[in-house]
């Protein structure tokens, strides 16, 4: 890679971070190539002519948060042996990562669907499709759990899944809104007596 092309990826990069940051504190719709032009320096043409238009930004903080994510919580667990050993990792980054990071800069895909429910258009359609590969990566997981023995044969997927989501959004809500420090460690422990209902 030479120097100008490097240059440019790493503008990018603090474009995207910058559109980020302001999504986590503000919402999707607080961003403009104005306001993350401010942020860090740039004219507002040149960031469009390395983003593009404000939805194009919009849909790359989707994405990059999604990457952020998928890094910190799904491929790390993806380590340990299919079934229960890399669902429980799955899980116990997720709580982490909701405690140490969505707790102090928000999350995106969760205020954005509250923001976006309803609203129709690309935006929501790009954030439905980052969540729905999640959900769906989810599920996979606990669905090789089932085939590896360690859950009942009988387990629904689907309510795994969405038991995971609302225990994570009370969390989230818990460790925001109420600050409640014992939030993660009482998500943990509801996702332990849970699994031991689905356990075979």
């Amino acid at each position: 890679m030479d120097a100008k092309t490097q240059k440019a990826e790493l503008t990018r990069a603090a474009i995207v971070g910058a559109a980020l940051d302001l999504a986590a504190a503000e919402g999707l719709e607080a961003i403009t190539l104005q306001a993350v032009a401010d942020r860090i320096g740039l004219s507002k043409s040149g960031v469009f002519s390395r983003i593009g238009s404000r939805e194009a930004l919009q849909m790359a903080v989707i994405d990059e948060f999604g990457r952020r994510f998928l890094a910190d919580v799904f491929l790390p667990a993806m380590q340990q042996p299919k079934g229960l050993p890399r669902l429980n990792e799955v899980v116990r980054r997720w709580i982490i990562r909701t405690r140490d990071v969505e707790a102090q800069q928000g999350c995106i895909f969760t205020a954005g669907a509250f923001e976006l429910d309803d609203r129709e258009g690309p935006l929501r359609d790009h954030l439905l499709g980052e969540v729905t590969r999640w959900r769906a990566a989810l599920r996979r997981t606990v669905l090789l759990a089932v085939e590896a023995g360690h859950l009942k044969a009988d387990t629904d997927t689907e309510q795994v899944v969405a038991a995971l989501y609302g225990l994570v959004m009370g969390l989230l809500h818990d460790t925001r809104f109420l600050r409640d420090r014992r939030a993660a460690d009482r998500a943990q422990q509801t996702w332990d007596r849970l699994l031991k209902t689905y356990q075979s």
